[in-house]
């Protein structure tokens, strides 16, 4: 059964559960706070989003998206664009790009990058976030119902500049056995990087922004990052600013993780954090991300890996790409149908005998999903 009808009255008694703390008001992102606006809808109020599959697990996850977003008649079509890890030419991942320029917002699965090729050849994933200036990657991590983890309580956002640092692949071999390896970071980014994340620290409610850093050995390239961040928080003095070095900042993660709020940090710093802090709550199949610019966002899974050993075989998590769906229609405006979505899957993880193999069940992929629109099926009912 579609659940169109009780669209509108559904929005009366759920609220959006990404983007904001369980149990208190929820608070959506703002797109002024953003510096970025949703394409409008087409003829018909529908909206046309790219979906790149990519490898892995991404093509079945996807799949599941668009079967829920069917079966919940969400106004959304989405142009397929097919991206190859496995060849050299750059003609697939530019086609992608093109069609993201075109429609404004995408939904993707991770694309592999296979270290083994030469260095000529550049990660898609890094050529897409550059080419579209996706300066920043946004990732929620709080503890979800249902989920057993060591942890209680958790609720940090993790604002990591997504351009610069370590992931500029600038590195060359001058000298047999010598590699140079640079990492670039520069005031506008770093400045610009830690204003995103006060402004949201702001809008959200949060009361302290801590930045990650590694400036007591990088002193001009982390030192200038931490010094933009001391800049901009004096702009905001209703939120506290504090700082802390990178690998005090893994320890006091799977130490006390409630003591942070806010955290911002360069490149690398928060791919690292990313992944400890999705452990954390669960792994990697339960938390979703997005990437914003100026003009395009791009939304995937938080923790950018494929899945390949378990692609194809019904098992894997579907909640952290159903979520990033989720993000994608609040950033599109459709809060109606994000909320409804996100609240039948929240319902869903209560069920722990729908939980998949990563959280400690034997519920397939396919059951989950299943479940989730049954939950769809009944809150609308409810409603009605």
């Amino acid at each position: 059964m579609a659940a169109h009808s009780a669209v509108l009255s559904m929005s009366k008694i759920i609220n959006p559960f990404w983007g904001g703390r369980l149990g208190n008001t929820v608070k959506l992102i703002t797109y002024e706070m953003l510096m970025l606006q949703p394409p409008p809808a087409k003829y018909g109020g529908r909206h046309t989003v790219t979906l790149i599959p990519g490898d892995g697990i991404g093509p079945e996850l996807l799949n599941h998206v668009k079967e829920v977003f069917r079966f919940s008649c969400v106004p959304v079509d989405f142009e397929v664009v097919h991206v190859n890890s496995a060849l050299e030419s750059e003609d697939d991942i530019n086609n992608a790009i093109t069609a993201i320029r075109r429609n404004g917002v995408a939904l993707k699965g991770n694309i592999e990058t296979n270290h083994t090729m030469a260095p000529s050849v550049k990660s898609r994933n890094n050529l897409l976030r550059t080419s579209l200036d996706l300066y920043a990657n946004v990732m929620h991590c709080q503890s979800l119902p249902g989920v057993q983890t060591r942890h209680k309580n958790i609720d940090i956002m993790i604002i990591r500049e997504n351009t610069e640092g370590e992931y500029s692949s600038l590195e060359h071999e001058s000298v047999s056995g010598v590699v140079e390896c640079l990492k670039i970071i520069t005031r506008n980014n770093s400045l610009r990087i830690a204003d995103y994340a006060f402004r949201l620290a702001r809008e959200k409610g949060r009361s302290r922004v801590t930045a990650v850093h590694k400036a007591n050995i990088m002193k001009l390239g982390d030192g200038l990052f931490l010094q933009c961040c001391r800049e901009v928080a004096s702009g905001y003095p209703d939120i506290t600013f504090d700082s802390m070095i990178v690998d005090n900042t893994t320890m006091q993660l799977v130490s006390k993780p409630q003591q942070f709020d806010v955290m911002v940090m360069p490149n690398l710093y928060g791919n690292v954090v990313s992944n400890v802090c999705a452990g954390l709550v669960g792994g990697p199949g339960l938390v979703p991300g997005a990437n914003y610019g100026r003009d395009y966002a791009v939304f995937e899974t938080a923790t950018r890996n494929t899945g390949k050993s378990i692609a194809g075989r019904n098992i894997a998590n579907p909640t952290a790409m159903l979520l990033a769906g989720c993000m994608m229609l609040d950033h599109l405006r459709l809060y109606d149908y994000a909320s409804m979505i996100r609240n039948a899957i929240l319902t869903t993880m209560n069920e722990t005998r729908l939980h998949t193999a990563d959280i400690g069940g034997q519920g397939t992929t396919s059951e989950v999903v299943q479940s989730i629109m049954r939950n769809i099926q009944i809150s609308t009912k409810t409603t009605l």
